[in-house]
């Protein structure tokens, strides 16, 4: 194997496949990425049982064959060369890298030992790439990071016509966004259950490059189902969580509320900052709503309190309600919009948080539902 390739082409593939790698692989050849070159064309390959990836690049190609080195010592070889061609060359149980001066030989491992990526599940349809990587990350930071409670850390994808709906939960906090898409069965309906960490991936890595993604779903047995995502050059296998008694998280929602405020999304993640410097772990800041606005407090030791008003458009009782800080600055952050309309029930009961337009209508498609911590004043 011997071609030439542009240097950001190559560390932006190797970077992108490496990341996926485990940081503990069962098996050495598994720490590896494969390089495969044919017909003109590079593929950089990973694969850990669970999620695969895969990206080819053009190249100047001398002679076909295939090397698997190190993942993440290429990543960050690749990462460091000066903005020159690089020539790769496999010459016995090495692969030479050799960029301008800059000269590395790194050692091989056996390409028969690698495991066979799977092949692509079967299309399902096509969506907006941009579109999708907005959805999926602002869905993804309420997906639960307890690897014993796996279910919760998937974010779950239904499948309804054209409509694709993202829900994901950690029990404390619910964000769900609807967005339109191509399905190639106009009849279809599906759930799936990703893994947050792999889906955020990526979209974030299909999104910037615009087009669409294509969506590959296989219907397996409980489990053993897969997911893949293809966009430009880049393509993804994933296997999917077991989400046959994933919870009907959707009646979460309440059907009315009593109190409505409506809020600068900067201003209020300002001030949550800045009063949450004083709470303690796991300690909430307190939010209390009257016709005046808002004021936030937060209380650690005995001596450490903190408190600051900012404007608020509220409708309904006065009341004040208790929320995990970050959780809080998290489904603020995500709205993508500058206003927040947040809808109470009671001081007890979830609240929903929605974005909302310039001239203050909700924008429908996304909401986020944050649980409150009872406090005791």
């Amino acid at each position: 194997m011997k071609f030439r390739v542009e240097r950001d082409a190559l560390a932006e593939a190797v970077a992108w496949t490496a990341k996926s790698l485990p940081s503990r692989p069962s098996v050495p050849v598994l720490a590896g990425v494969l390089l495969r070159v044919e017909s003109g064309r590079l593929q950089v390959s990973g694969f850990d049982y669970e999620v695969s990836s895969q990206v080819s690049v053009e190249v100047q190609a001398d002679a076909d064959g295939a090397a698997l080195v190190s993942g993440r010592l290429l990543a960050e070889i690749t990462k460091a060369l000066p903005g020159k061609p690089v020539d790769i060359a496999a010459v016995g149980a090495h692969l030479e890298l050799v960029c301008g001066s800059a000269r590395f030989t790194l050692p091989t491992m056996p390409v028969e030992d690698y495991p066979s990526l799977p092949d692509m599940p079967s299309s399902a349809g096509t969506v907006d790439a941009s579109t999708f990587a907005s959805a999926v990350s602002q869905v993804a930071i309420a997906a639960g990071r307890d690897e014993t409670l796996p279910m919760m850390t998937g974010v779950r994808l239904e499948l309804n016509g054209s409509t694709m709906a993202l829900l994901a939960t950690d029990r404390y906090r619910l964000a769900m966004r609807e967005i339109e898409w191509t399905p190639d069965d106009p009849e279809i309906s599906l759930n799936a259950l990703v893994p947050a960490k792999t889906l955020n991936d990526t979209a974030k890595a299909l999104g910037p490059a615009g087009g669409s993604v294509t969506l590959a779903l296989a219907q397996g047995s409980a489990g053993e189902g897969m997911i893949g995502f293809a966009g430009g050059a880049r393509r993804t296998t994933s296997r999917l969580l077991d989400g046959a008694n994933y919870p009907p998280v959707r009646s979460l929602f309440p059907a009315s509320h009593n109190a409505e405020a409506r809020i600068k999304v900067s201003a209020l993640v300002e001030v949550v900052r800045r009063v949450a410097l004083v709470a303690e772990r796991q300690t909430p800041v307190l939010l209390s709503f009257s016709e005046d606005g808002v004021v936030v407090e937060a209380g650690g030791t005995e001596e450490a309190r903190a408190s600051e008003a900012t404007e608020a458009e509220f409708t309904g009782e006065p009341l004040t309600i208790g929320f995990n800080p970050q959780y809080l600055i998290d489904g603020l952050q995500n709205l993508g919009a500058q206003t927040a309309v947040f809808a109470f029930v009671d001081a007890f009961k979830p609240a929903v948080i929605s974005p909302a337009g310039e001239s203050g209508e909700i924008i429908p498609g996304y909401r986020y539902l944050i649980m409150p911590i009872r406090v005791t004043r």
